[in-house]
């Protein structure tokens, strides 16, 4: 595996609680450090009691390891307002640097797009009194995605993870004071339009994740099924070759951008 090491590379997405990752945790989370990941988010699910406690024991045994938390839009129909409240209770105790992740994902719609809209706007609303970031999801609901940011008043910032739009979509992201992540998906071969917007963004709102345990990043697509932190350094190889810069300069300031949108020292 090409993992030599470095000392300063960010996954900004992993879901390291889901049970894909039940029987060798530890193990994973300690080959990607070891590699030279040096800091890893992991979203928890609100809505899903293991997979939240499962997060807050990793941030509680790693250090670089931090958490946020929100309703997914594949769950937005679970969402209450206990499910409100306890975000506010994580954020005000300091569990979460950021609500998320939510969004809106009219591809497979596993809620009703009226619920998803319903769930995103509230959490939306919830992180700007809170003056938190948010970790946002969209699939092929990017108008939507817009008009409840601009609509919701909200002003914090933060990350559209796993990016798979095209270049106008970022821009107008870009505009409202968001980071963009990439994820494996920009080293797939048909991702022209994405690897277009990674050569126009400008380094200091880039990030790279890997979404674990999904979208396992070529060379390793296909032959690896479930992707894990230590395999970000091949999307960040493929952003330094897609900006003509050094690797080390993508993970530089890919690490700096993740600090900074997160609020961390």
């Amino acid at each position: 595996m090409s993992c030599e090491q470095t000392d300063y590379l960010v996954d900004s997405h992993a879901h390291l609680s889901m049970e894909d990752f039940d029987n060798d945790r530890d193990e994973v989370i300690e080959k990607a450090f070891k590699a030279g990941v040096k800091a890893i988010l992991c979203p928890a699910e609100l809505t899903d009691k293991k997979n939240l406690n499962t997060a807050f024991v990793l941030t509680k045994k790693y250090s670089n390891i931090i958490a946020a938390a929100g309703a997914h839009p594949h769950h937005a129909e679970k969402f209450t307002p206990e499910n409100a409240a306890h975000i506010k209770t994580l954020a005000e105790t300091k569990q979460i640097h950021a609500i998320g992740e939510i969004g809106l994902d009219f591809y497979y719609n596993h809620s009703s797009p009226k619920q998803q809209i319903k769930a995103f706007r509230k959490q939306l609303n919830i992180a700007q009194k809170l003056n938190l970031p948010v970790v946002i999801h969209n699939r092929s609901a990017s108008n939507e995605v817009i008009s409840a940011i601009k609509e919701e008043n909200f002003t914090c910032g933060g990350v559209l993870h796993c990016f798979t739009e095209d270049w106008e979509f970022a821009r107008q992201v870009l505009k409202l004071g968001f980071y963009i992540s990439f994820s494996g998906i920009l080293t797939f071969p048909r991702a022209h339009s994405i690897r277009e917007a990674a050569r126009k963004i400008t380094l200091n709102k880039l990030l790279v994740e890997t979404d674990s345990p999904f979208l396992t990043p070529v060379p390793y697509r296909g032959k690896i099924k479930r992707n894990e932190p230590v395999y970000v350094k091949e999307t960040a190889k493929f952003l330094a070759e897609l900006k003509n810069i050094s690797f080390e300069e993508v993970a530089a300031v890919t690490s700096r951008n993740f600090k900074t949108c997160f609020g961390l020292k």
